[in-house]
Formats: structure tokens, sequence, C-alpha cells
């Protein structure tokens, strides 16, 4: 069985953009202070200063530095406000993407009981089709995570919260390839198909009798067994 390759270990520029990003959320760089110039950086990394460059250019272009014309490099006094980020260089291990497996999970039991609460009769007719989408698309041959995707979607949707939504969407992107191996090894066993399916029905259900804590439990039981497949496919 063949799997796709994690990310690459970080680069030289990804570990140096992370430690200043640190050093300013730790307020040891606060805003408005001027960062250090380019040849002090390098010597202190021990990288060269084209390192050193694409490091603070990629915090410009998150909005953490800014830099002024004939005065220097400066941090910004917004950080508080930057966007959400997670450096997909850094999940280059399975205890990473474990990681965003337990953040998922977090996020997906809150969203499944908040569906269970919330659902319309036509939401539920958008979770029924997106579930039975799954099942067709394993039945044709394919690994059915696009439709996952879809399916999981179409609960965040039932919820009513928009930041349900994007936040999820967020989540996920970093998870698709790791779905893909567990799915790579779920297609060759019938019974761990049948399992998540199983798992995906008792959410469904859940959310149809408008059982919060059943919702709730369903996706978490879901969420930990899709992380124990995880692992088990990388071993």
């Amino acid at each position: 069985m063949s799997f796709p390759r994690l990310p690459s270990p970080p680069t030289l520029t990804d570990t140096v953009a992370k430690q200043l990003r640190a050093e300013i959320d730790t307020g040891r760089l606060p805003p408005g202070a001027k960062l250090p110039p380019e040849t002090t950086l390098a010597q202190q990394f021990g990288v060269s200063r084209t390192v050193i460059r694409e490091a603070v250019s990629r915090l410009r272009q998150d909005g953490v530095v800014e830099a002024r014309q004939g005065s220097g490099v400066y941090v910004t006094a917004a950080t508080g406000n930057r966007p959400l980020r997670i450096d997909a260089a850094e999940l280059s291990s399975i205890e990473a993407v474990l990681h965003i497996v337990d953040l998922r999970r977090a996020l997906e039991t809150e969203i499944a009981a908040q569906a269970a609460a919330m659902r319309k009769k036509q939401d539920m007719a958008d979770i029924d089709a997106a579930l039975a989408a799954i099942s067709q698309a394993v039945a044709d041959g394919g690994d059915g995570v696009k439709e996952d995707v879809a399916f999981h979607r179409s609960i965040a949707r039932a919820t009513g919260n928009p930041y349900f939504l994007t936040t999820l969407a967020f989540v996920s992107q970093f998870l698709e390839a790791a779905t893909r191996v567990t799915r790579g090894n779920e297609a060759r066993h019938a019974n761990l198909m049948r399992d998540v399916l199983q798992e995906h029905a008792a959410i469904v259900e859940a959310i149809r009798n408008k059982d919060v804590d059943g919702a709730r439990e369903a996706a978490r039981i879901h969420m930990v067994n899709a992380a124990r497949r995880l692992r088990q496919a990388h071993r």
C-alpha cells in the first residue's frame, strides 16, 4: 500500500519566521518596536541575509511587521487582529497532523450539537443527500473524500452559524491528504469503510431526532475513530 508524502520539514525561512513571530507574540518585540538590521539578525540566527529577508517578507505579508521608507522594519500595532494561520510546513509528522484532528474533533462535536438544536427540514434533506453521496462515491470505486467534506459542510450549514462553516473549512483543508491515506486503507477493508458510514449515519440520526447530546457524542466517536484509523494507516 502506498501513501502520499507528508509535507516537507520546515525550511530555514520557516524556522526564522516562526521564531521572529514568537518574539512578537510574547511581547519581547512589542508593537512599534524596530527589528534589528538584516546583518544583525543573520548573525543571531546563523543564516544568510537572504533567509532573513524572506522570513521578514513573510511576516510583512501576514501584516505582522511593516517597512518604513528609509527607517527600517517595525512591528505593527494591529498584531492582535491578524488572520488565523496554520503553517502547513509544520505538519511534517503524523503527530502534528493528529493535533489538527484533535482541533477538528473539538469543532465537529459542537457543530453536530448545534445542528441538532437548530436544523430545519431543508437542512435535514441536504444532510441526507450528502450522506447518500458518500455511499454512492464509494460504491463507484472512489474514496469519497470530496463527498465527505461536503457532508460535514452540510452539517455545519445546518447550525445557521456561518463562522462554524468557515472555521471548519479552514481546519479541514489541512486534513484532506491524511483522509485520503485512511480512505485508501478503508477502500481495501470493507469493514473499516462500513464503520465510517455507520459513524456518519449515527450523527445524522441524532441530528434528525434533535438529540443534542447524542449528536455531540456521535461526532466525538467519529473523530476519535478517525484519529485511530490515521495512526493505523501510517504504521
